[in-house]
């Protein structure tokens, strides 16, 4: 019994069905996402209104100082300020600043490998005898389309650079187009854009809808989960299809138990179905795992993910010339990781300089202007050492980490919060300041209860090589940041503090505010053995990458280098 006896063969299914598999899935993955985000978020405020109870970690401040400190002055830190700054900020800032584009150099040359795998299989699997450098070059840069969008995700945050990226990459396609279309005169001109947008529109759709911020953290875990189960409806079609006699045996079990030729169809669909979903979760396990043993990381998650969907959806094409074709596209993914890691172990071997710590304080209520720098600052910092932050309402879901969205799906996520001093000690101890394989640093973000933030916020801060906190909408409603302005005042040396602020800040409140807890300081105070201290306000405006390398330039100075031990 032929593949025709199912009613449909395994090559309309791959062609045909695969892509509409694929679509659904990332059609009910969206919805997905925001949904359990929203639960993930709802769970977090929860936990963070409750309380630990008697195990709560207590703040021990030093008695009051028995004299007046010296006047306490505001200095401005401008441009001026980050570019003397920079003269002693040496390799690190170095590294910080060009940090992500050598990420993006390592991205484009695994691209390329990609890119090649497929345009060798293209050219094989269609038996094209007509082999001319026009051709190979188009379908390189066709197939070279998801490092463009590597690049865009890991360091072309700034809107300049965007569009000239971009720029670059359509003008070499128009230029290529332009030279094609020469050479063939009878090709009509919309041919190749055509071509273009059907290897690589809905993929780029797809990928730009599931990075959206508001679900950038979990959507390529989601997709990458719901395309498994995308791929396993068609698995078995494929193998079945690449079989005559298994097919057979398949079509002549079915028809034994009463099922149609669409019916026995079907039934591999769904069995390929709950095969590849009973592997889903722990495939998710397994990535989480990975993830904790650093063997990934939540960026390389995503770029992954992303290089996945693409070789899952530009195999589809070739299916036309066999259904084993269909695994081009794993094949191609494996030599976008191997040149990966090859790339990434290089740039380890580079590295000289100490990673740092930041601890960011902030506002919680800045929402999307707390997301926005966050996203900026990270892909700069994470190249030098990690960060600290207390988990609030603005990021909760913008930093969630594989194996925290796994320990909230398998309601665990109580045991991700702070509930004592030896809790919190213990999590300290096990903060993770190593450098994952794609050489970024982490954010160690602690889940604090009502009743242990505050101790938590003074471990921290005395931990850190430096510290930013970003008082952009501070007013008097920001009582908790009046507690973290204290303990910065009395554990911190000035010298190693940022505050951020933005015509929204309250100026004349926060100058007061700080003038009052100064006077209030603590014995012991690092900051007492200063004979000029101030407090430095670094004012921003528009987030612009020129701004947050300025910032860093502050942030990256050499008198931030040793923190105390508390």
């Amino acid at each position: 019994m032929g593949a025709e006896s199912t009613g449909i063969s395994a090559t309309v299914a791959l062609t045909g069905l695969l892509p509409f598999v694929v679509l659904m899935a990332a059609a009910l993955s969206f919805p997905l996402c925001f949904l359990l985000l929203r639960l993930y978020r709802k769970s977090v405020l929860k936990g963070m209104d409750t309380s630990a109870g008697g195990q709560a970690a207590e703040t021990v401040p030093a008695a009051r100082l028995g004299v007046r400190p010296a006047a306490l002055s505001i200095r401005e830190l401008s441009e001026a300020t980050s570019a003397g700054a920079a003269m002693s900020g040496g390799d690190i800032l170095r590294e910080a600043a060009n940090g992500p584009w050598q990420t993006a150099a390592v991205y484009a040359m695994a691209g390329s490998a990609y890119a090649a795998v497929m345009t060798a299989a293209w050219l094989v699997a269609t038996k094209d005898s007509a082999i001319v450098w026009t051709k190979i070059a188009l379908l390189f840069w066709t197939y070279f389309w998801p490092a463009v969008i590597a690049v865009l995700l890991v360091a072309a945050y700034d809107r300049s650079r965007r569009l000239q990226l971009l720029a670059g990459y359509f003008g070499a396609l128009a230029v290529l187009i332009a030279v094609a279309l020469a050479r063939n005169p009878n090709m009509s001109a919309g041919e190749l854009p055509f071509y273009w947008l059907l290897t690589n529109g809905a993929e780029t759709i797809l990928i730009m809808t599931f990075l959206l911020r508001p679900i950038r953290a979990v959507g390529p875990l989601v997709l990458a989960f719901l395309l498994v189960v995308a791929l396993g409806s068609q698995t078995v079609l494929s193998i079945a299809g690449a079989d005559p006699g298994l097919l057979r045996a398949i079509s002549e079990i079915g028809f034994a138990l009463g099922l149609s030729a669409t019916g026995v169809f079907v039934a591999m669909i769904l069995l390929g179905i709950i095969l590849f979903a009973a592997l889903g979760w722990p495939l998710l396990r397994w990535i989480g795992r990975r993830y904790e043993r650093k063997k990934l990381s939540d960026q390389s998650i995503t770029i992954d993910s992303m290089w996945l969907l693409f070789g899952i959806v530009q195999s589809i094409g070739l299916a036309f010339e066999g259904a084993l074709w269909i695994l081009t596209g794993l094949v191609a993914f494996a030599a976008y990781k191997l040149v990966a890691a090859l790339g990434f172990r290089a740039l380890r071997r580079g590295r000289a300089t100490r990673p740092r710590t930041l601890l960011l304080l902030r506002v919680f209520r800045l929402g999307k202007r707390s997301e926005r720098l966050f996203d900026r600052l990270r892909k700069h910092w994470q190249q030098v050492g990690s960060i600290s932050m207390i988990a609030g309402p603005d990021l909760v879901t913008t930093t969630v980490e594989p194996h925290e969205f796994l320990e909230f799906v398998s309601g665990r996520l109580g045991r991700q919060f702070v509930t004592g001093s030896a809790d919190l000690e213990r999590r300290i101890a096990a903060m993770d300041t190593a450098a994952d394989p794609d050489r970024r640093y982490r954010v160690n973000e602690f889940f604090c209860r009502a009743d242990t933030w505050q101790a938590t916020m003074q471990r921290l801060s005395e931990l850190s090589d430096a510290v930013l906190m970003d008082l952009r909408s501070f007013s008097p409603a920001n009582q908790g940041c009046l507690f973290e302005l204290g303990r910065l005042l009395d554990g911190v040396n000035l010298e190693r503090v940022v505050f951020l602020v933005d015509a929204t800040t309250d100026r004349r409140f926060l100058e007061a505010a700080l003038q009052r807890l100064w006077q209030e300081l603590r014995a012991g105070s690092p900051n007492l053995e200063s004979p000029a201290p101030a407090a430095g306000l670094f004012g921003i405006r528009n987030q612009s990458e020129p701004e947050i390398r300025a910032l860093l330039r502050v942030l990256l100075k050499d008198n931030a280098r040793t923190a105390t031990t508390g």
